[in-house]
């Protein structure tokens, strides 16, 4: 007789019997699995805030639009498998014109995210795969409104806008009658006059990609520089007694169509006005017209630096208000 405890393990359970297993076997709905990510199933960041409140639908993408203070609630952070990182535009205050032949006004800052380049045209300082993490929570938001116009000297410079940790700096303020271009500097610069011979620095503090450009220089009497844009530093004053223009913002579809923002102001002249810059900025104040004594402003919510002053009498030689920022945020919501 044989000893079943020392068969095989089949011929002890019988010949038709099979060894089980668990591996790859379904429990009800779920599939066993190790390992990151393994069965997850996509979700979707869920926010509300600004313009309109639940987001404009743009295919796979929702957009809110904040033209002053507020908050973005995100009730639903998503994940990995569907979307949990929201895309910027921030764009700043821009700065105000120096009166009285005063410098233009320097562009707010502008930083924007993309996802990547399939996703939408962006501008050229967009900064690629930087869109910011995000959990259930509120988010401030801060759009900086545009700095004042000097009545006979230096304008006064833009305030930040911010979202998440992404702020962008107030554009530089003109410059009329200062030592010193030092105060001109900002997310562009404001441009220089006859005492300050170089325009602001853009890009004050530095970030990367750099959110604008320098203001532009005075090269001879009588008339100022344009302040910086986003994308190009103002340009200097010309004979004979002609403002310098303003500096091009950036153009991008981050909203789903093309716009422009952040142009610096054109500087004012004993003589011809210099052109605002592309995006928002304020044509600079001539002479002897004195309809177009005072500075341009910048447009609302573009971030443009205003016109500096021309050579006419008070107010008329005033430099221009910088146009206020604007904040944009985009997200994959399906």
């Amino acid at each position: 007789m044989k000893d079943v405890n020392n068969l095989p393990p089949l011929m002890a359970e019988g010949k038709n019997s099979k060894k089980r297993s668990t591996r790859g076997k379904s429990f009800g709905y779920q599939v066993l699995g190790f390992g990151a990510g393994c069965g997850q199933i996509p979700a979707y960041v869920v926010a509300t805030g600004g313009s309109p409140c639940a987001g404009t639908s743009v295919g796979d993408y929702k957009i809110h639009s904040f033209t002053g203070d507020g908050t973005l609630t995100v009730s639903c952070a998503g994940n990995s498998a569907g979307s949990n990182k929201i895309d910027y535009y921030v764009v700043a205050g821009g700065g105000g014109g120096g009166g009285d032949d005063g410098g233009g006004g320097g562009a707010g800052g502008f930083r924007e995210s993309v996802p990547g380049s399939g996703a939408w045209t962006a501008s050229p300082l967009a900064n690629p795969g930087n869109a910011r993490p995000v959990t259930a929570t509120d988010y401030p938001i801060a759009v900086g409104g545009g700095g004042g116009g000097g009545p006979n000297g230096i304008g006064s410079a833009g305030s930040v806008s911010s979202f998440h940790d992404i702020t962008s700096a107030g554009g530089g303020a003109g410059l009329r009658l200062t030592p010193c271009s030092c105060a001109g500097d900002g997310g562009s610069g404001g441009g220089a006059d006859v005492v300050a011979a170089t325009g602001g620095s853009g890009n004050v503090p530095c970030v990367s990609p750099a959110q604008g450009k320098d203001g532009g220089n005075c090269d001879t009497p009588n008339a100022s520089g344009g302040g910086g844009g986003a994308t190009a530093a103002g340009g200097p004053n010309t004979p004979p007694k002609t403002g310098g223009p303003g500096g091009a913002g950036a153009t991008s579809c981050f909203s789903n169509s093309p716009v422009i923002k952040a142009g610096g102001g054109g500087a004012g002249a004993n003589n011809v006005g210099g052109a605002g810059g592309p995006g928002g900025g304020g044509e600079g104040g001539d002479y002897p017209q004195p309809s177009h004594g005072k500075g341009e402003d910048g447009a609302v919510n573009s971030g443009g630096g205003a016109g500096g002053g021309g050579n006419n009498p008070q107010p008329a030689r005033y430099g221009g208000t910088g146009g206020s920022g604007i904040v944009i945020v985009r997200y994959k919501f399906q």
